[in-house]
């Protein structure tokens, strides 16, 4: 089935917001996530989205259901562990806007939805006069014992949209991972591209 694409806010985000915790809870378990997402969680994750009057959500639609989902704020309604790496390195969160997850149930890829997720948000970002777009990814061990024998990297896609990570920034953030009974803390690199 093919895929639609549309770009909400406001309240029309706000009830696009169940669907999108759905989604993550279910993409982001898999690796390198591994996220053993649950509700509560969810909820105060995504204050950042309801809360921030420049934050869109793109749903990628099937036959009306929400299939796959990106977000995106300006830089400084986001977590203060993303700005401060960005502070440190020389661009301004004022200036970046902050391209959050991109989720997709697995059925769906392969049509298309990562250009056009990275595609609407950058525009959202210029639109909104943001200078830069900036996107963070999970680093794991090479030698995690939950590493697919095929686990591969999207830098390769990233690189190719004109991201490239940013020196020495990286984020700190905590979640639950699977099979774990407590959060912990996992490093992320920040990726930027002037837009």
């Amino acid at each position: 089935m093919s895929l639609t694409f549309e770009t909400l806010s406001g309240a029309a985000l706000e009830e696009a917001l169940d669907d999108l915790a759905a989604l993550r809870i279910t993409v982001f378990r898999d690796w390198p996530y591994l996220y053993d997402g649950d509700p509560e969680y969810e909820r105060a994750y995504m204050a950042t989205y309801r809360d921030s009057p420049g934050a869109i959500l793109v749903a990628a639609r099937a036959g009306g259901r929400i299939v796959g989902a990106a977000t995106g704020t300006p830089m400084e309604d986001h977590a203060e562990a993303f700005a401060a790496p960005l502070a440190k390195a020389g661009l301004v969160p004022e200036t970046v806007f902050y391209c959050a997850e991109s989720v997709l149930l697995p059925e769906y890829r392969g049509q298309g939805a990562g250009h056009t997720f990275f595609d609407l948000r950058e525009a959202h970002a210029r639109a909104l006069g943001r200078s830069h777009a900036v996107f963070c990814s999970v680093k794991r061990p090479d030698d995690h014992p939950l590493r697919p024998a095929n686990a591969r990297t999207n830098d390769a896609f990233w690189t190719k949209r004109g991201y490239a990570p940013v020196a020495d920034a990286f984020a700190s953030f905590e979640w639950r991972d699977v099979g774990d009974s407590v959060q912990t803390a996992k490093p992320l690199q920040l990726w930027a591209r002037k837009l």
